[in-house]
């Protein structure tokens, strides 16, 4: 009985509008009429009806014959409240604006996901079992409890060091629980003995920003958020004092700094993948050993730019498929995307004929767009089970943890942290910025998407420190004043990755949304804030509340863990300090 009234409740929710708009059935039976006839006629339709998260509404789906045995017999579809697409709305106990004691909620059904509304005294909810107290309740956010849910990791530095940069805004929203994305940055002041700085500057900036995008677990972007920059910069210092030190050359040449770069990357995932072997087997701890071998067996992308201030040259390493785009101003006013980085995954034609290259005659070194079939990344810190013989495997499996190795792996490696690193000239006068991010943002929006949202933000904002890019910037893609129209658009929502190897906004289709010119809201102070805002559906507060709502593991199956940077090029003040934002920064980053 349970059972068919929760069948009742799901085939009525994924009913096209028109069959529940101007239906209020007198009685249960009436409603278990009009969910069977919408099943019948209407449930096998479109997939965009389905997935379109503010169609029918029911309650909730994740545990409802757990709320029925809680309630009783009958009450389930007795309080249910159905809302269509349109602004008519019936419901079984009168008015939901009405009842007081009616709250909105998230279900999910398999791979459909709904809103819907719930009894306050029915509310679902679980002890947590993690020593410190308290109770989870599954409740549809409010607007301003998804904002605050927005804003609470949002960092925002000035700096003020009159070196090409005068601001980068930083946020994270977790989908995993723990979330398993990383950022780092630093400032490194190089003094000119280093750098052979030109006379008159007594030294230059390194400036650094990172973000890591782990899989499998937090343990291996953790591990790069701690000791990444640390091994560029010595990589880097290295290859700039031997140069200092030669009369001929004072600057090391673009291949010698790029081949820095990824020294550091490999020495580090060296010290993940093979030091840490090496101690466990000289020790005989089975604790120190999961310590130790815990960012080997996860894994994480890469993406770190290292600007230098004496030349303006940023370089991208790219490790995996997190992604740096730029902003910039063309003469005809209008700004362009341009991706400084290409994605790394078994898709990217590339990348996977690289891959076979180097393993000819195996068949599955990279299948279904998948390295052996099971990972996607093609290159990546740790993933040991793609870079360990079989006989290591097998050896920390016998004496230690882990698990039989993969029939496929025959010539490992598979997989590399070996960064592709690109140069480019940066332009503070024209107010450049770029946009670091994980996979997670550009499965939701486009380069050029990006890039107007910046655009536009910064205009709201009123906040471009450079007059020159300030006097034009309404211009960007024909739009000007207050007016959302014209933004750029995403089109391309089939397949997982363009001509040009990046992934395609591939979200938008599973959400049902379409290009509408007016989706877009700026609201917050925090740009990379903004840009996740506006990833979850911008205007579309149902959609962000319910993107929102989903916790983990149900979460993973609608938004990816969540980490942008935004970094503006242009001279901000002179004290010669990086200070915290706070008017952009959550409460717990400025205390």
């Amino acid at each position: 009985m349970q059972r068919a009234a929760v069948r009742a409740a799901v085939a009525s929710a994924r009913a096209p509008s028109f069959l529940l708009r101007n239906r209020r059935p007198p009685n249960v039976g009436a409603a278990r009429t009009l969910a069977t006839n919408a099943f019948t006629n209407g449930a096998a339709g479109s997939t965009s009806y389905i997935r379109k998260f503010t169609l029918a509404i029911v309650s909730s789906l994740v545990l409802g014959s757990a709320y029925i045995a809680y309630k009783g017999s009958n009450p389930f579809l007795a309080r249910v409240s159905l809302l269509s697409n349109s602004d008519d709305q019936t419901a079984f106990s009168g008015n939901v604006k009405d009842d007081v004691r009616i709250r909105k909620i998230v279900a999910v059904d398999h791979e459909s996901l709904y809103t819907g509304t719930l009894p306050a005294d029915g509310r679902l909810t679980k002890d947590t079992l993690d020593g410190r107290g308290g109770r989870k309740v599954l409740e549809m956010l409010t607007p301003e409890e998804a904002t605050a849910k927005l804003r609470q990791s949002e960092e925002s530095y000035l700096v003020g060091r009159e070196r090409g940069v005068y601001r980068y805004d930083v946020v994270q929203l977790p989908s995993n629980d723990p979330i398993e994305d990383d950022h780092a940055e630093r400032i490194i002041e190089v003094p000119s003995s280093v750098t052979a700085a030109d006379e008159g500057k007594a030294s230059t900036d390194w400036m650094f920003w990172g973000v890591f995008d782990g899989h499998s677990g937090w343990y291996t972007s953790a591990k790069l958020r701690q000791l990444l920059i640390g091994f560029v910069a010595r990589e880097l210092n290295a290859t700039y004092k031997a140069s200092s030190a030669n009369p001929k050359s004072k600057i090391p040449s673009p291949e010698a700094i790029d081949a820095a770069i990824k020294q550091g990357f490999l020495r580090l995932d060296n010290e993940i993948i093979h030091e840490s072997v090496e101690k466990v087997l000289k020790g005989s701890s089975k604790p120190a050993a999961a310590e130790l071998l815990a960012p080997a067996f996860s894994g994480s992308c890469a993406l770190l730019a290292f600007y230098d201030s004496q030349t303006n040259l940023l370089r991208v390493a790219c490790t995996g498929d997190s992604r740096a785009v730029l902003g910039r101003r063309q003469t005809d006013g209008k700004w362009a995307a341009t991706a400084l980085s290409v994605d790394q995954t078994g898709s990217n034609k590339d990348e996977a004929q690289r891959i076979r290259d180097e393993h000819p005659g195996e068949e599955f070194a990279v299948s279904n767009g998948r390295v052996l079939g099971g990972l996607e990344p093609t290159r990546a810190f740790g993933d040991s089970l793609y870079k360990w013989s079989v006989e290591t495997q097998n050896i920390i499996k016998s004496k230690y943890l882990g698990r039989t190795p993969s029939p496929r792996l025959k010539t490992p490696p598979y997989v590399t942290a070996e960064p592709v690193v690109t140069t480019t000239k940066i332009q503070p006068e024209k107010g450049d910025f770029v946009v670091m991010a994980t996979d997670g943002l550009w499965e939701m929006l486009s380069n050029e998407e990006v890039v107007g949202l910046v655009a536009k933000w910064l205009e709201g904002q009123n906040k471009v420190k450079n007059p020159s890019a300030a006097s034009r910037i309404s211009s960007f893609f024909g739009f000007g004043g207050d007016s959302q129209k014209n933004l750029p658009l995403a089109t391309n929502h089939d397949g997982n990755q363009d001509d040009d190897g990046q992934r395609v906004p591939i979200r938008q289709k599973q959400y049902g949304i379409k290009a509408q010119d007016d989706r877009f809201i700026i609201t917050d102070q925090n740009c990379a804030t903004h840009l996740v805002r506006n990833a979850l559906g911008g205007k579309d507060s149902d959609m962000v509340c319910a993107l929102l709502t989903l916790q983990s593991p149900y979460s993973r199956r609608y938004r990816d863990d969540l980490t942008v940077e935004v970094i503006f090029f242009g001279e901000g003040d002179k004290s010669g300090n990086v200070v915290v934002n706070e008017v952009a920064s959550s409460k717990s980053k400025t205390q």
